[in-house]
């Protein structure tokens, strides 16, 4: 497996962990513990998702900035085999 498919993976790992905190949550809106679980996985989140936008291309719009060039395009589009 590639750096950058390692890096995709670990990410959509930490997002599945993060859905299945915010249904939780849902149901649970007053538990501190799990919200403080929430709020530290969504920050190793953000930064995985910053680092992989600075390495390759960006994964989401709000990671597209950049001074020298617009990157949104760069990204794989699904039928060249790489999504």
């Amino acid at each position: 497996m590639s750096q950058k498919e390692q890096m995709l993976h670990d990410i959509g790992i930490v997002d599945f962990v993060l859905v299945d905190l915010m249904l939780y949550l849902d149901t649970h809106p007053f538990d501190r513990t799990a919200m403080e679980y929430f709020n530290h996985y969504n920050r190793i989140k953000n930064d995985m998702v910053k680092e992989f936008s600075e390495r390759f291309f960006p994964i989401t719009k709000d990671h597209a900035e950049s001074e020298e060039e617009w990157r949104w395009g760069m990204a794989p589009l699904p039928w060249e085999g790489e999504c």
